[in-house]
């Protein structure tokens, strides 16, 4: 049986992600998985210039709240046991760190709602920096 870790990386959610899940559950393939929500530095954007830190944050745990209920509900339909943990820093990095200290089995990323670029960076990321498979969702 096999340990998920599926990370929440945007507003967008990982619902497809989480479909896959309990896809695999039903067919008694996952015993866990784990949301991870990951939420980047704000202090390196051009907002930080304008806006206090505190309000962004605010903000930006406001929208990824929106987008981890989206994911948390399609398993709480399925019945899909699930932890739930939120990280600050660097995607990849965190991804990575999180998989070798949980022991996941596999990653699993919705990617579809990123462009080109930001799938290739991110696939690339996580390949040099885990062991643990990715499995990436379009």
């Amino acid at each position: 049986m096999l340990r998920l870790l599926i990370p929440v990386l945007d507003r967008a959610g990982a619902v497809q992600a989480a479909r896959y899940a309990a896809f695999l559950f039903l067919e008694h393939c996952v015993s866990e998985v784990e949301l991870l929500e990951v939420l980047e530095p704000i202090d390196e954007g051009r907002t930080a210039a304008f806006h206090s830190r505190s309000a962004l944050r605010r903000h930006e745990k406001h929208l990824m709240l929106d987008a981890l209920l989206q994911t948390r509900s399609v398993l709480d339909d399925a019945g899909v046991p699930y932890k739930w943990k939120r990280v600050f820093g660097h995607g990849t990095k965190e991804i990575a760190a999180y998989a070798a200290k949980t022991q996941s089995d596999v990653v699993v990323i919705d990617a579809s709602h990123f462009g080109f670029f930001r799938r290739l960076t991110t696939l690339a990321g996580l390949w040099h920096a885990t062991t643990t498979p990715v499995t990436m969702l379009h």
